[in-house]
Parts: structure tokens; sequence; C-alpha cells
């Protein structure tokens, strides 16, 4: 089994990492109910005996002592980190895992770039070495991080050109969060440019995400429960914004409903990989099937359902509808139809008790946009369904004009 390493920069990096550890836990706990240190929650998790003076000597087999996170926290401010280590999930990280500093980077990509990633290049790398040490066979590199900001934009996007230097070999998913039209940051759009052409070099795939899509997709949710149409339908703490595990004692922040929409989408990512399945899909397949040539490495992410219903027993109408759903601009992290333009390749991420016969229906009835190569269609269905949802949908798309959709960003 494979292991990864998540990478999060700046306080939007933190903060859906934070959420991201958090819905790992409760999943793995709901899976692995006796307690085993297996191979599907060594990928993100190390079992470590505390007992052991240092670092901790690490344990592949038997039950689980104390889990820690695959995670490397890297923040040019204290207040998030600190509140991260002062949280519910304080024992998960340990401060040989932390980088941080206190004046921050002023919302300037070129001070998270150039100074802090200058003065900070071999601390990180060191943290970064110590982490892969403890892989097995380390496959990936998760980065999470906001393209608004200056260390998310500036040092998120230095970490990049190390990481392809000093592990070459080792694929490097990035998550970046795109600013809004609304974004009071003055500096956003500029940061935001000049951390694409960092991007465009030096990773091997890049999601997305546009702050104004999740915010659409939050404001259709409350419309929904609001207008009381699903009522008692709706399964409790079933939504994609809902907090669970240790944050729901909590009162809920700001984000927080946007950051568990991201957390959810990585999770599900890689649940194919992680847990057994008819058709398991691995992070390299991803890169080797949906990215034709190295800079068309943009995809188009989205979620269905937005919600779980009580009934269990879906009928094949609402099965389809769900397929359906994943295509539809109300779904999408980003602001685009797919359905104006035609897809390069892409992967439905299926998870949960669903027959391949209704996959394939399915496909065969969607199969008409694509253009690349009608081999460009990759299906993963993962028998191990979210803790949240009884079956749950995720589509990865590369289509056409994805550098498009970032642009008319910028322009609105």
């Amino acid at each position: 089994m494979t292991q990864s390493v998540v990478v999060q920069v700046g306080q939007c990096g933190n903060q859906i990492g934070c959420c991201f550890w958090d819905l790992a836990l409760r999943e793995h706990a709901a899976v692995n109910k006796k307690g085993i240190y297996d191979e599907a929650i060594s990928s993100f998790f190390r079992n470590v005996d505390t007992r052991v003076v240092g670092d901790g000597g690490s344990i592949s087999k038997g039950k689980i002592c104390s889990l820690k996170a695959r995670a490397v926290l890297i923040d040019m401010e204290e207040g998030v980190v600190n509140e991260i280590l002062q949280g519910p999930l304080r024992d998960v990280f340990d401060s040989k895992q932390l980088i941080t500093d206190i004046s921050g980077s002023g919302n300037n990509w070129a001070v998270g770039h150039k100074v802090f990633g200058s003065l900070y290049q071999e601390k990180i790398l060191e943290k970064l070495r110590k982490s892969a040490e403890h892989c097995d066979c380390l496959q990936c590199f998760f980065i999470i991080h906001s393209m608004g900001g200056g260390t998310g934009s500036g040092l998120g996007t230095f970490l990049l050109k190390v990481l392809e230097d000093e592990f070459p070999e080792v694929y490097r998913f990035v998550t970046s969060i795109y600013p809004s039209g609304e974004d009071d940051v003055i500096t956003s759009p500029y940061n935001s440019i000049l951390a694409m052409k960092e991007l465009n070099e030096h990773a091997d795939c890049v999601l997305p995400i546009d702050n104004q899509s999740l915010f659409d997709i939050i404001s259709k949710i409350d419309l929904m429960m609001n207008s009381g149409k699903l009522g008692a339908a709706i399964k409790p703490k079933s939504l994609v914004t809902s907090s669970t595990g240790v944050f729901k004692k909590r009162q809920e922040k700001p984000f927080d409903a946007m950051n568990n929409i991201v957390a959810n989408l990585l999770l599900n990512l890689t649940s194919s990989a992680r847990f057994e399945g008819s058709l398991n899909m691995d992070l390299n397949e991803i890169i080797m099937n949906l990215v034709p040539f190295p800079q068309l490495h943009y995809l188009v992410s989205s979620l269905t359902p937005l919600y779980t219903l009580a009934d269990v027993n879906i009928p094949p109408r609402r099965l389809d509808q769900m397929f359906s759903d994943a295509f539809s601009k109300d779904h999408q992290l980003i602001r685009a139809d797919p359905k104006h333009s035609l897809y390069l390749a892409c992967a439905l991420m299926v998870r949960g008790n669903v027959q391949i016969s209704d996959l394939r229906r399915n496909i065969e009835r969607l199969i008409f946009t694509i253009i690349y190569k009608l081999k460009g269609w990759r299906k993963a269905v993962s028998q191990k369904p979210c803790h949240l949802y009884q079956h749950l949908y995720k589509n990865i798309t590369n289509w056409m004009p994805q550098k498009a959709c970032l642009w008319k960003i910028y322009l609105d």
C-alpha cells in the first residue's frame, strides 16, 4: 500500500487540512471498528509507540497505539496552527511537523515566494524528508493552499519547485482555492496570476476550486433546507457542509461549511486507493489517464449528492439522476458548465454498493461529449461507502476551456 503526505500551507490550507483530518479519522473509525492498524489507515497515518523516547517507534501491524498524521503544517503566522495544537486534533500532530513565523506575508505573493521561500527552504526540506522517511512507499504529496493570500500563493507554489527537485518521482497533487470576485483582499488577483505560472510549470495535477462555487453550493443547500420540500427525508448530519466528529461540539466558524466541502473532495478522491473495490483507481492512474499533455493538468471536480436520504434503498432513477448531477454546473467546484464544452478525459469515482451495470449504462448515456479519445472515460468503484453517505459520486474531468474558466474568474 502506498502513502501520501499532506502539506498544508497558509491559513486556508491549514483550516481545510484540519477538516480533512477530522473526516479521515471519522471514516477509518467507522470502517475499522476493531482498531487494527491496517493498510488503509496507513495511507495517511502512521502508528507510533509513544513509549519510545524521541520520535517514537513506528508500528506497522497490530493495534492502534497513537496515530500521527502524515502532514507538514506551514504558515507564516501562528494563529491557525496554534489553534490546531490547542484543539481536539492536537494529538495527531507534533511540533516536529510545524513551520511557523510571526509577521505573515502581508497578502503579498513576492514575500511568501521570494522572502520566506528562501528563508525557510532548508527547514521545510528537513520536515519533508522526515515525513518521507516514515513512508514505506511514498506516492504523492497533497498540497493544500489558497491562491489569494501571500503565504498560500507564494510559499505554497515555492514548495512545488522544491518538491520537484528533491522528490522528482513523487506525484504533486495541488488543491488550489481561488478567490471570488467579492474578495476583500485587493492583491488577491495579482497573487493568483503570479502563482498560476508556478502551477503550470511544477504541478502534476491541480484541482482548482473557486470560492464563489462553494458559496453557491452552500446557498443551494440552505435554500433547499429552508424550503421544507425534503424535510425528514434527509438523513441528519449528512450534508456535505456539516461539521462532524470532534468539530460538531464546538461553534462553527464562518468558513467551516466551505472547508468541509473541500475536505470531502480530497477524502473521496483517495478512497479508491485506500479501500477495496471491484474497480479501483490509484492516484497515478488519475494523472496517467486524465492528463494528456503536461500542462493540461487542471481537473474540474464535482460532488454528488450534497446530502443523504434517510431511505438507503435508492431506486435506479435516483442513481441515474446522481450521474446527471455530477455533470451539472450546480455541483461543480469551479464556476463552469461542462455541458458547454467537450471533454478531453473524465473519471467517475463511485462509493457504496453500486452495480457495475448501472455505472456502464450511465457512461454510455453520457459518453457522447468525449473528444480526446473514447477510452478517456475512467471509472472506479469503492465498496466502502463514505461514513456520511450510502452512495457518493465524484467526477473529475479534463476539458478544453479549463484555463479560460480560471481567467474568467479574474476578469469578473
